[in-house]
């Protein structure tokens, strides 16, 4: 496998653990619903924001149900528990 076949596929694994929690999205789970208020994608700064050696992702959520509900990081996959609340906005002006 090439360097780039390698990267390629590691970046298909990380949007499948991301799934569609974008900015601006609102999913729940039995922990809780959160609006997501930020992605990073920057392995080196997502291991730093988690202080885990493996993370490749990391995500700043707040707990919506919560009215004192403060930004926090997580680095969870998404799974079949996890539901779709709100989409994340369209982005404007990206040509297609």
């Amino acid at each position: 496998m090439t360097e780039h076949a390698f990267t390629e596929e590691l970046r298909r694994v990380v949007d499948q653990q991301i799934g569609p929690r974008r900015p601006g999205a609102i999913y729940q789970n039995m922990d809780g619903a959160f609006e997501v208020l930020s992605l990073v994608t920057e392995p080196a700064k997502a291991r730093d924001m988690l202080w885990h050696r493996s993370a490749q992702f990391a995500l700043v959520v707040r707990d919506v149900l919560r009215a004192d509900g403060q930004p926090f990081v997580i680095g969870s996959v998404w799974t079949d528990s996890d539901r779709l609340v709100r989409p994340a906005p369209a982005v404007v002006g990206l040509a297609a």
